[in-house]
């Protein structure tokens, strides 16, 4: 972001640090073949990605905090969905479709809860709310793709029910560069605190 932009927001007062809560949750967001697939309309072509997110997944599960994961899946044709008619690419997530399915090596294992969606966010029309809250959680760490989408979407929809969200910079990803960077520099200033992976790890470890 230009020092112009940069320096607006911070006189506005923008971009405060959040405390972390007492129980944190680590919310997979799409990791889906979809986004990692060079025969996908939706390929994002970075591959680091998939490495960042299994290594945040892998911390978390190693230190006993619940991994929530979250997925996208409409019948043929969309059924009517009005973000589908926007965005008919989304006929990828179409029941049956290969695309559709977990990124091999990132994906949910037994007892790990698996929230179904329509939208972009994790919360909207789910129970994702209700998982976290019958688990105590009152912080969210988010990972997964896209940053300008479904990522963005379910952070911002963290901070609206009073969950307090964490999107991790080096596990999320977009299709272009800037897209990323924007959608980054506006989560981190209004929304959610945009971390590096050393800092989620601590995090996830803290206890």
């Amino acid at each position: 972001m230009d020092d112009a932009t940069a320096e607006s927001y911070a006189v506005a007062g923008y971009g405060r640090s959040s405390t972390p809560g007492e129980r944190v949750a680590l919310v997979v967001v799409d990791m889906c073949v979809a986004y990692f697939d060079d025969d996908s309309p939706l390929n994002l072509d970075q591959p680091a990605i998939i490495e960042a997110v299994k290594e945040t997944v892998e911390f978390a599960r190693t230190a006993g905090v619940p991994v929530i994961w979250t997925r996208v899946e409409f019948p043929p044709g969309g059924g009517g969905n009005a973000w589908y008619e926007k965005a008919p690419v989304l006929a990828s997530f179409d029941v049956g479709n290969r695309l559709a399915g977990w990124v091999p090596g990132v994906e949910p294992v037994v007892d790990e809860v698996v929230v179904t969606k329509q939208h972009a966010s994790g919360f909207f029309g789910t129970d994702l709310a209700q998982h976290l809250r019958a688990k105590r959680i009152d912080t969210v760490l988010i990972c997964g793709v896209s940053t300008s989408g479904c990522v963005r979407a379910t952070a911002t929809d963290a901070s609206a029910y009073g969950f307090i969200p964490f999107v991790v910079r080096d596990a999320v990803g977009d299709r272009t560069p800037a897209v990323h960077k924007a959608n980054l520099f506006d989560l981190h200033a209004k929304y959610a605190d945009v971390i590096t992976l050393a800092e989620a790890v601590e995090l996830l470890t803290r206890n």
